[in-house]
């Protein structure tokens, strides 16, 4: 089996995969501060829930935003799993993708999955949105090539500074939707900004990438913990797909056995 951990500023993604196949998944609160052993004692429980053992793992694969997360898990891969853990973002990873941008060294490593993915199950010019505590837009050629993209920042960054830096307004629960673009009271009209504004955004940015990449006609993929929230506020995501990252890291572990 495979362990596949996506290190996010806000969320760790973790999955293990047999063979191909996704047997279990789970999203946990990223605590920069966790020890090794902290780790070791989170995921025995949640190992536990699923029937599975430590030494059930053969293979680690991680790819983390957070330095001192990704060598927390290295460290646990090592130490409880007793494997050796392919980390993405090293020298020594294979990923069969040209990076075509000023300075390839500079690339977020979950950004990097996300393409690999996309590509590998559209195989044609795409745009990669992901929806976590930043909100990016990543751009990959007809021919496979990783062309750069746009970073802005999340909801919840956005939700999180709009009730800080407000003496009057609240903060809100959006996962419930506003029932029209004109909002009657305070709350809707947060939410009327917050889900149809970013909808209107990552439209908006879109279409300028799309401009851009023309002639080639690029399909739209979503991915992260915010996509299916915010994707029916758009018209030009063609798919949601929440398991993109963890497909990368598997496709990854593959290419590099």
């Amino acid at each position: 089996m495979l362990l596949a951990v996506d290190i996010g500023n806000t969320h760790m993604v973790i999955g293990v995969f047999t063979g191909s196949t996704l047997r279990c998944h789970w999203r946990v609160k990223t605590d920069k501060g966790s020890t090794v052993d902290e780790l070791a004692a989170i995921f025995h429980g949640l190992f536990t829930m699923e029937g599975l053992r430590f030494n059930d793992i053969s293979d680690t694969i991680i790819s983390s935003v957070v330095p001192t997360m990704q060598a927390a898990w290295a460290a646990f891969a090592t130490r409880y799993l007793k494997t050796v853990p392919l980390v993405i973002g090293g020298d020594a990873v294979q990923t069969s993708m040209p990076v075509r941008i000023d300075n390839p060294a500079e690339i977020g490593a979950d950004r990097l999955v996300n393409a690999v993915a996309a590509y590998d199950r559209f195989k044609c010019a795409l745009i990669v949105v992901d929806f976590g505590t930043a909100i990016t837009w990543d751009c990959v050629s007809d021919a496979g090539e990783y062309l750069g993209g746009a970073i802005a920042p999340g909801l919840s960054i956005a939700m999180e500074a709009l009730g800080n830096r407000t003496a009057k307004l609240p903060q809100v629960d959006i996962s419930t939707p506003p029932a029209a673009p004109i909002g009657t009271n305070t709350v809707a009209a947060i939410k009327s900004g917050i889900l149809f504004g970013y909808g209107g955004m990552v439209d908006g940015l879109i279409r300028r990438l799309r401009e851009q990449m023309a002639p080639a006609l690029p399909q739209t993929v979503a991915t992260g913990g915010m996509a299916t929230l915010i994707a029916p506020y758009t018209t030009s995501i063609d798919h949601v797909d929440p398991m993109l990252t963890l497909n990368g890291l598997r496709l990854l572990h593959e290419r590099n056995a």
